[in-house]
């Protein structure tokens, strides 16, 4: 099939396949999550979240405090209050208790893009739950 992909696509063709494709999803996976000891009550956990192309996330909201480094690519996000902005391969964003994430999405169409959530929140929270 691969190869018939391709003599399809440079010829202009699309298969159907590909033209009603859903669109790809942004995926979470725990890394590490321990209680804070000086912190009674309170746990830091890390997640790493990736961003096929394309990818865009629903709008959502996380317990706690929430401090994003991207790992690779660069991803487009937007809090409840805030513009939206491009964050590179070395930056961080941080997302204040309460805020609603409005957009994160991978900017590139052919790249992926990963970024690793450092949460702070009550022990045992939900950490993500959409916002509609």
């Amino acid at each position: 099939m691969t190869g018939t992909l391709t003599v399809m696509l440079a010829m202009g063709a699309a298969p159907s396949s590909l033209v009603h494709a859903e669109p790809a999803q942004v995926t979470a996976q725990p890394v590490t999550s321990f209680k804070l000891p000086d912190l009674p009550g309170k746990s830091v956990s890390l997640v790493r979240v990736s961003f096929p192309p394309n990818a865009v996330s629903t709008q959502h909201r996380h317990a706690g405090t929430v401090t994003a480094f991207i790992l690779s690519g660069s991803i487009r996000s937007q809090i409840t209050g805030g513009p939206a902005k491009v964050y590179k391969a070395g930056e961080s964003f941080f997302e204040p208790p309460g805020v609603v994430h409005l957009v994160a999405e991978n900017v590139s169409s052919t790249e992926p893009a990963e970024l690793l959530a450092i949460f702070i929140a009550d022990d045992g929270a939900t950490l993500t739950t959409n916002a509609q």
